[in-house]
């Protein structure tokens, strides 16, 4: 025969699983009649309506209320799970583990640091509130560096934000917010990535917190850049501007305007604008940064050196290759001097370094710096550091330019596969690699392949930049170049179109970027017949490149040797026998320094040569 308390009990609670579930874990933990508990529901349930009356809905009521006995049974016998359940709120609902809260001092409540004084401590606590079916260890697919953790239900989770911590507590959430800015991991943390993504719901809480005014910005300016730093890492860039901008707020107002914290954060909206394309303001944020870094510390301090190095990226971006490389040397000889030729800053700025000696069409010193610092970061990083695999990236890059496709596309599978493990398939980082990808199956006549590669980058990079970034014009330019290849050459003007507009907006006329788009347009309007604006075209190229690399620059640079070439078909088509050749010897010369006589392409500028000057000795006069 049932009891007719418990029958009723199910009837009050209507069924409701969770509700269900609550009571019975709490009748297994106690010692209590479902005639107890009935009467324990009722009084709740009263209670509930009287402080919470903007719950309307039956359901939440129920639970709520079996919730609620619950918790005041834990507060009156484990007051620190109580107290846990409480600081619960301020925390994303999912994955709390025993590290997150490891860094409670003594100006911490004493009842958190009785709470991680050891892990026997925190699962103890843990233990009481999945007894009564609050809380379950948190299930996860993701590889953990940490203890696991435990998760509660999101609407329990409501229950604590709304009727558990009715009256706001901001002391409650400032603490939230240092634990979670305190364990933001440093670059050179054992896979920092692991801890960035466990974070970074606990860290949409907390921006979701500070936007909305639940914590002030002022005793919290810390923490929110921490909080950018790890936004940004995971390419998240309008959560880590806005975090920035507030760190920065607090920072000036707390600290003011000079001082070496503040100026931290200056840098780094530097590096976060120019990620974004906006490169004035990154330029504005990193002059700002380096003297008042230069004041205080002097030029050759390693916090002056970064944002040097910095300004170089920015140079390096803008085409302005000499001052980058200024900008670089310095970086390199002042982090060499304090820190040695293989600390990581240094082993940064040699990667760096190759990356501008390649868009010099300088690829055996670039090589050497890529190989110099890869070999660095393996040692002092590992293998799957991002670090590292940013400079895996950039010597597939080498390898593409140097036409060693299966060399190249190693390079490439290396870094992706590690770049989606350590930040997910729609990172900046992992679309940058995709799109590379896109280029190295277009070179090998993969059509198909090169056009997945490049909508996969385009799409992504159109969510997480904008459809006006630079990395989104660069896979609409290449969607373009693929396109012409395929003869679909109305698709391919629309492509160019619109990367050149873009990238004019972006980086000016007479960006080497902008400059490749140009010569694109030169071919396709060849291809098309429309001689004379080919030729506009090219001129416009091939003037920007001398104007960007000088005179001697342009012979090892591909892009520009490949409007030289370009120039000498034209001319070719129009008949003018002698410049067609004096174009192909000056694009032969350059891509033998760049690739060597046995690539195909100074193989193929050779033969047509040899063609054109038999043509030239049968019609010359007897």
């Amino acid at each position: 025969m049932p009891d007719p308390n418990a029958v009723e009990l199910a009837k009050e609670l209507d069924g409701l699983p969770l509700a269900l579930a609550t009571a019975g874990a709490y009748l297994d933990q106690t010692a209590w009649s479902f005639s107890d508990y009935l009467r324990l529901y009722k009084e709740s349930w009263v209670r509930l309506k009287e402080t919470s009356p903007e719950l309307s809905s039956y359901e939440d009521r129920t639970l709520y209320s079996t919730w609620q006995i619950s918790f005041d049974y834990i507060e009156q016998r484990n007051p620190l799970s109580a107290k846990l359940l409480r600081l619960w709120a301020y925390f994303d609902n999912q994955d709390l583990w025993f590290e997150l809260l490891l860094h409670a001092n003594s100006k911490y409540p004493e009842w958190i640091r009785e709470l991680t004084k050891d892990k026997i401590s925190f699962h103890d606590a843990m233990r009481v509130l999945s007894n009564y079916g609050l809380v379950e260890v948190a299930m996860s697919s993701q590889e953990w560096i940490e203890s696991k953790g435990y998760s509660i239900h999101g609407c329990v989770h409501l229950w604590t934000v709304h009727a558990l911590n009715e009256k706001w507590d901001f002391d409650l959430a400032r603490l939230a917010m240092k634990f979670i800015g305190s364990h933001v991991p440093e670059e050179q943390t054992f896979r920092p990535w692991l801890t960035q993504r466990r974070l970074l719901q606990h860290a949409m809480r907390c921006s979701y917190m500070v936007l909305n005014s639940l914590v002030p910005v002022d005793a919290v300016a810390w923490e929110c850049h921490k909080l950018g730093v790890l936004f940004a890492d995971q390419g998240k860039l309008v959560e880590a501007e806005q975090m920035d901008q507030l760190a920065l707020q607090g920072n000036e107002k707390g600290l003011g305007p000079e001082h070496t914290s503040t100026l931290t954060i200056v840098s780094n909206l530097g590096n976060l604008y120019m990620n974004q394309g906006k490169l004035v303001k990154a330029k504005q944020m990193y002059q700002r940064a380096l003297q008042g870094n230069e004041k205080t510390w002097g030029p050759e301090h390693t916090s002056t050196l970064d944002i040097v190095n910095n300004l170089g990226n920015l140079y390096m971006n803008q085409g302005k290759l000499v001052k980058a490389k200024q900008m670089y040397q310095r970086a390199l000889q002042g982090n060499e001097k304090t820190w040695g030729p293989e600390h990581t800053s240094t082993l940064d700025i040699v990667n760096n370094l190759g990356n501008l000696y390649m868009n010099q069409g300088k690829p055996v010193k670039a090589k050497q710096m890529y190989q110099r610092a890869l070999q660095g970061k393996e040692k002092t990083w590992g293998l799957e550091h991002t670090s590292t695999l940013d400079t895996v990236s950039n010597l597939g890059n080498l390898y593409m330019n140097q036409g060693k496709l299966v060399e190249a596309e190693q390079m490439y599978q290396r870094a992706l596969e590690g770049y989606e493990k350590a930040l997910g398939p729609q990172h900046t980082s992992t679309l940058e690699t995709v799109h590379n990808l896109g280029n190295l199956y277009m070179n090998q006549g993969k059509l198909v392949e090169a056009e997945q590669m490049y909508q996969r980058a385009m799409q992504g990079n159109e969510k997480a930049l904008g459809s006006q970034h630079m990395s989104t014009l660069e896979s609409v330019h290449n969607l373009g170049i693929l396109y012409r290849n395929q003869g679909k050459l109305v698709e391919a003007e629309q492509m160019y179109q619109r990367a050149l507009k873009g990238k004019e907006n972006a980086r000016g006329p007479e960006h080497t970027s902008t400059l490749d788009t140009v010569n694109s347009l030169g071919n396709l309007y060849a291809d098309q017949g429309k001689l004379v604006e080919a030729e506009q075209m090219y001129q416009r190229a091939l003037r920007g490149y001398e104007k960007a690399l000088g005179t001697d620059g342009i012979i090892t640079c591909i892009p520009a040797l490949n409007t030289i070439w370009g120039f000498g078909s034209l001319f070719l088509r129009q008949a003018n026998i002698a410049k067609a050749m004096t174009m192909y010897s000056k694009a032969l010369c350059g891509y033998e320094q760049v690739f060597g006589p046995e690539h195909a392409k100074s193989k193929t500028l050779r033969d047509k040569l040899c063609a054109l000057d038999s043509v030239m000795e049968r019609t010359r006069p007897q």
